[in-house]
């Protein structure tokens, strides 16, 4: 099992020294990955759906990665996710592929459906087909990246006669991981997933498993995209005991991820990394 850090594009960490600074040190400490997650916009006042305050800073995930890419060497470079259907694929595809050349083929692409209507609502992009509109960007993104003469035909996303380059450095093109704890989620992670991503107490694991297992059992997976790796993130408690990773491990974690936040002072994420660096793996 592998560590990973998550959560540091938000809040009082990521400025731009402390970012490089804890992102150094993560590597040196031997993370695997650095992950960071989306939100374009939030809902003022706070709704209970929403996973922070909307005056919380919180930065766009592929341009803090691109400043962690310049400051490492080693990290995987995952996102964590991005809310697939409020982007445009095209230029999604194009921007993951600049930073996949750039970094040397260290990009993890974690993409999610969407579940907070407010934010879907102020993009313009309805929640209704969020599912399906997520399923034909990621098709259309995959034949960007792969196909000698890339076309795609959609209900929302249709092009051909057309090429882009840089193609992504690493072969078969970066590795998607699907988020989610829906039904639907675990179904797209089982046909579109290199990888699935998700998140809560330990207790929650067990439902996610159990949710995949029955996708995988209803579904034939592509052999192309091998064993599908679980990545998990504790939320609650945010300390990971030494007991918690080894029944992480026994269970398939892949990568476990852990998340310093609501912690905000930077010595205080440090010394929180140093002390989760031990971990059992």
């Amino acid at each position: 099992m592998e560590l990973g850090v998550s959560g540091l594009n938000a809040k009082a960490t990521a400025g731009p020294e402390a970012t490089v600074r804890l992102a150094r040190l993560a590597e040196e400490l031997g993370y695997r990955s650095w992950w960071a997650g989306e939100h374009v916009v939030l809902p003022s006042p706070r709704v209970p759906a929403s996973p922070m305050d909307a005056k919380d800073p919180i930065l766009d995930p592929l341009i803090h990665l691109t400043y962690v890419a310049a400051a490492t060497r080693r990290l995987e470079l995952g996102t964590g996710i991005v809310i697939l259907p409020q982007r445009n694929p095209l230029v999604l595809a194009k921007q993951v592929a600049s930073l996949d050349m750039l970094s040397g083929g260290r990009v993890l692409l974690g993409v999610g459906a969407g579940y907070l209507e407010p934010e879907m609502t102020a993009i313009g992009v309805p929640m209704a087909g969020r599912g399906r509109r997520t399923d034909e960007y990621l098709d259309a993104m995959t034949s960007l990246w792969l196909d000698p003469l890339p076309s795609y035909s959609g209900q929302y996303v249709s092009f051909g006669d057309i090429d882009a380059h840089p193609r992504p450095v690493r072969p078969g093109g970066p590795r998607v991981v699907i988020g989610g704890h829906s039904p639907a989620a675990y179904r797209r992670a089982v046909t579109r997933g290199h990888g699935w991503f998700g998140n809560g107490t330990a207790a929650d694991l067990a439902t996610h498993l159990s949710g995949l297992a029955a996708a995988a059992a209803e579904i034939e997976r592509p052999a192309r995209l091998g064993r599908l790796e679980i990545i998990y993130m504790q939320l609650d408690p945010i300390e990971v005991t030494a007991d918690a990773a080894r029944w992480y491990a026994e269970r398939g974690v892949d990568s476990l991820l852990v998340y310093p936040l609501p912690i905000e002072s930077e010595s205080d994420v440090a010394a929180f990394l140093e002390r989760h660096a031990s971990l059992p793996r």
